[in-house]
């Protein structure tokens, strides 16, 4: 995920490292200032201060120009500051490159993901991972990796400074860092699995309000709007308590670990006027070894903040390698583009979804270049799985399948979801204007392609008579448009493509009996040599195909024409004498 940013995040942990070194030269400063500029105390017992004395012409230069202690101050001030400014720069950069580079790998993961796990995954779901999870990635890089450098270089530069003022205290006062470390791991365990918990339950609630908001017309519908707000109540409440588990451990570590952060610095301090007492440490040396050690309780003290997004940021790492981890859709080897334009053989087909029962059991047909098929069916028989398995979404479990002489495994599905067009009965229209919802079927399609396929639709004259005309704006998923509209728009978009095979799925279902002929008529009439395939239960919509096949317990029942079907008892024949009875008595 850092690949090309990673330098960016090493420059930043360095310039961290200059800000806290540079930083620990303030207590420096302090016991120069109070032992040689204005207590004339020999030096020579450390090594460190002298060396800083003497780049300024030793303790006789510091006390003929006092002013010296003002400038490293400043100086010292100016650094801290560039270092600083770098350090945010490049981490910023570092982290909101890395977070770019996990949406665009996990977007361009999703659409390469196989149907069935689309079917079975949860939107708001993946959209929480596509989101709140590589936000808090990038939270945690932009800020939590600092204070791990920060605690590293700082205790280091501490550990520096303290020992160069006494070994013995410096021992006393990093005495209480394996206890500090000890209970931020302890924490850190702890915690991850509430996050855990919480993540999980941030999805279900994600999940709750996209399926209340894209459904609210079927809500609205049924009066369930009370039910809903319940439901979501429910998981918000779940989601409440589990923040207030989080918060609560979070009270008791920082409560705790600021009674060992204290407790290390009364006793630094204690121990440090009993050295001074023995005359073993300076003033001016306690003053600085108590400034180095506030400094340093800070970023130890962080710890525990740092430990606890890094739970979080583990929690939502795994749930975005778990989309990534999942295995993308992949060819047949040696699967190549192939023209559909040709005979469609099914021969003894076998398929289940997964351990369900058969769909299709032993199922055999062939199809002529050019026919138009129409399929009936009881629901849940397979009409629409057929048309899945000629796409490739789903693939047989035994028998072969051939388009124009090939098997279809060995075409790819590339190939075959470009060169078929499928209208679904509940078409979905992208929240753009009509224009371009139908321009998305083709690149670079001509105005005049454009009226001829929505004409063919039955869709012009409806568009042309709303205010914008082609720019009129869809509502999300089309929710402006009736269900008639919707499907109007999606068979139009489908005949743009150019399409080697076309297929209704029950698409005509939401317009009347009248526009459907109009349709079919319109289609009848530029098909050419493309093979049509029509799904319905309105035998309206079928009765005028080449030929008609009736689907029944995973085989096909009956084959024939219109004229066949009803002069013979089958399924085909009660629905039709049920449907006349019907439209008679209308």
């Amino acid at each position: 995920m850092t690949k090309g940013h990673l330098w960016q995040g090493v420059l930043a942990w360095l310039c961290q490292a200059g800000s806290g070194f540079v930083n620990f030269s303030a207590p420096l400063l302090i016991t120069i200032l109070f032992d040689n500029v204005l207590n004339d105390y020999p030096i020579e017992d450390h090594p460190t201060v002298m060396w800083f004395v003497n780049l300024f012409g030793g303790v006789e230069g510091w006390q003929n120009n006092i002013w010296l202690v003002a400038a490293a101050h400043l100086t010292t001030a100016l650094l801290i500051a560039f270092f600083v400014f770098g350090r945010q720069r490049l981490v910023s950069m570092f982290s909101e490159n890395t977070a770019k580079r996990m949406k665009d790998r996990l977007y361009d993961h999703i659409q390469k993901l196989p149907y069935n796990y689309h079917v079975s995954a949860q939107t708001g779901d993946l959209i929480q991972r596509c989101t709140s999870d590589v936000e808090q990635t990038r939270r945690f890089l932009s800020q939590q990796t600092v204070e791990i450098a920060r605690a590293i270089f700082f205790t280091t530069a501490a550990f520096i400074t303290m020992r160069s003022l006494n070994m013995t205290l410096t021992l006393i006062s990093f005495a209480f860092l394996p206890i500090i470390f000890i209970f931020s791991y302890i924490f850190f365990r702890a915690v991850r699995r509430v996050f855990k918990q919480q993540d999980e339950k941030e999805g279900e609630l994600s999940t709750v309000l996209q399926e209340s908001i894209t459904g609210v017309r079927v809500v609205r519908a049924f009066g369930r709007a009370r039910f809903e707000v319940d439901k979501f109540i429910d998981k918000n409440d779940d989601f409440k308590k589990l923040q207030f588990k989080q918060m609560k451990f979070l009270a008791w570590f920082w409560s705790l670990s600021d009674i060992l952060c204290f407790a290390q610095i009364v006793t630094t301090f204690v121990m440090g006027i009993y050295f001074v007492s023995i005359d073993t440490l300076t003033v001016g040396g306690l003053v600085a070894f108590n400034t180095a050690a506030w400094m340093m309780v800070w970023p130890i003290r962080q710890l525990g903040r740092v430990m606890s997004d890094l739970g979080r940021t583990q929690v939502a790492m795994e749930r975005i390698y778990e989309v990534l981890d999942e295995p993308a859709e992949c060819d047949t080897p040696g699967a190549t583009p192939h023209d559909l334009r040709g005979d469609i053989v099914f021969n003894n087909v076998d398929f289940a979804y997964g351990d369900e029962r058969k769909i299709f059991d032993g199922m055999s047909f062939t199809v002529k270049k050019g026919e138009t098929i129409s399929i009936l069916g009881a629901t849940g028989s397979g009409k629409s799985t057929l048309m899945l398995l000629m796409l490739r979404l789903y693939d047989y479990n035994s028998g072969s399948i051939t388009i124009n002489g090939k098997e279809l495994r060995d075409i790819s599905k590339e190939h075959l979801r470009k060169s078929i067009g499928i209208v679904l009965q509940e078409p979905f229209l992208y929240s753009r204007t009509i224009r371009s919802n139908l321009e998305m079927a083709k690149e670079g399609v001509a105005e005049d392609e454009i009226f001829d396929a929505t004409r063919t639709a039955s869709a012009h004259n409806f568009i042309t008579e709303f205010e914008e005309g082609y720019e009129t704006m869809v509502g999300e998923r089309g929710v402006t448009l009736s269900g008639g509209q919707k499907q109007r728009v999606a068979i139009a978009r489908t005949l743009i493509k150019d399409s080697e095979m076309l297929i209704f799925d029950d698409s005509l279902s939401a317009v009347d009996t009248e526009t459907d002929a109009q349709i079919r008529e319109a289609l009848a009439t530029r098909k050419k040599d493309i093979t049509t395939f029509i799904i319905s239960q309105r035998i309206t919509t079928l009765m005028n195909a080449d030929r008609i096949f009736v689907v029944e317990d995973g085989k096909i029942a009956d084959i024939g024409t219109h004229g066949e079907l009803i002069s013979r008892d089958g399924l085909y024949k009660r629905i039709w004498d049920i449907q006349s009875m019907l439209e008679a008595e209308m």
